[in-house]
């Protein structure tokens, strides 16, 4: 069971961690596509990707995450709203 919920129209994914997710459920993962990632909504989430220090995910920020690149987020304070491109 993934920690998130997701829709998607195609064209973008809307994904949606919850704020009551428990932290040892948001891992080290890689995906297998570059994806472009936009953050919607939420406070105080980080995000990491390997051999980098955290970052503070903030609304407006857009990351560019290349396939097969390890990465993992960490839980914040509400609702982690990500819009995502593959």
């Amino acid at each position: 069971m993934n920690p998130y919920t997701q829709i998607s129209n195609g064209e973008y994914i809307i994904r949606e961690f919850s704020p009551n997710v428990q932290s040892e459920e948001l891992v080290w993962h890689r995906d297998k596509r570059d994806r472009v990632v936009e953050v919607l909504s939420g406070t105080n989430w980080g995000f990491q990707t390997d051999d980098e220090l955290p970052m503070e995910l903030k609304v407006g920020d857009v990351l560019e995450i290349k396939a097969e690149t390890y990465h993992r987020v960490f839980k914040g304070n509400d609702t982690l709203k990500l819009k995502i491109k593959e």
